[in-house]
């Protein structure tokens, strides 16, 4: 009974941690912008650094172009190797095929823990210059207090876990990750955007949350994303059979309609170098 009651509450917290990766209202702290964009040290398109040492934050492109960017989140958290070593599937290539057969570019922000665990498909993604591959941190723990029951890293450990992601990254075969960071949960103030800002990277969050976490409908998600989008949107969805078990469905109905309705589809880098900033 006390094993059953253990495995329900740790369910629970999953299902709010995948939740959370979507959620429209995630716990933020002001967002610094910049007005302009630039290239980063090996050439791709990155923001400005904001004023007091923060790092950048992206959401979505100024254009009136209709440019959109799918993103997909590949969440494993540090803690969960029991549970992939029971056969949980924290990977989606059924999805990744699907990008592949509809000829979608799309930026794929990768724990470092799931590359770990799912070396050989990282490597795959990396290589494909279909896709781009950034930072979800190395744990998958929140950055903020009260983000949706994640663990929650010090202050002291923010930096150094997402170099660990991005060393796991590298280390899976990807030889130039994005410099880009994905807050786990969405959620992140001023006091973790400080303590980032020395990596010189830029945070890429959404302005459209396609609700596949837990979906069953994929029909549902194609049609959520069709309502939000808007030129120059960042759709967030992701990568994790067992949490967004309808995820690839829901692209191969929603990319049609996308291009049907006019719009092209991008990577982040691309969204953002053409933006001239983010908003």
């Amino acid at each position: 009974m006390i094993f059953l009651v253990r495995r329900i509450a740790a369910v629970c917290v999953a299902c709010a941690v995948f939740a959370a990766c979507g959620a429209p209202n995630a716990p933020r702290g002001p967002e610094q912008r910049s007005a302009r964009s630039s290239a980063s040290a090996s050439g791709e398109a990155a923001l400005t650094p904001g004023s007091g040492g923060l790092m950048p934050v992206f959401k979505s492109a100024r254009t009136q172009k209709k440019t959109i960017a799918l993103t997909f989140d590949a969440d494993m958290t540090a803690d969960e190797g029991p549970r992939a070593a029971d056969g949980e599937r924290f990977d989606n290539p059924e999805l990744i095929d699907a990008l592949r057969e509809l000829k979608v570019p799309a930026t794929v922000f990768m724990t470092g823990r799931w590359a770990d665990q799912y070396p050989e498909e990282a490597r795959g993604i990396g290589q494909d210059p279909l896709f781009e591959v950034a930072n979800h941190s190395y744990s998958h723990y929140s950055f903020t207090d009260g983000c949706y029951g994640l663990p929650v890293l010090p202050e002291s450990r923010m930096r150094s876990d997402v170099e660990r992601g991005f060393t796991a990254i590298r280390n899976a075969g990807v030889a130039h990750p994005m410099p880009y960071f994905r807050f786990p949960g969405g959620c992140y103030d001023n006091r973790a955007l400080r303590a980032l800002g020395p990596l010189g990277v830029t945070v890429v969050q959404w302005d459209v949350v396609s609700g596949d976490a837990f979906a069953t409908d994929p029909d549902a998600v194609a049609r959520q994303v069709l309502r939000g989008v808007r030129p120059g949107s960042v759709v967030v969805m992701h990568c994790t059979r067992s949490a967004a078990p309808v995820t690839e469905p829901a692209v191969r109905a929603l990319v049609p309609e996308l291009r049907r309705q006019g719009y092209r589809l991008v990577k982040v880098s691309e969204l953002m170098g053409a933006s001239g900033g983010g908003g």
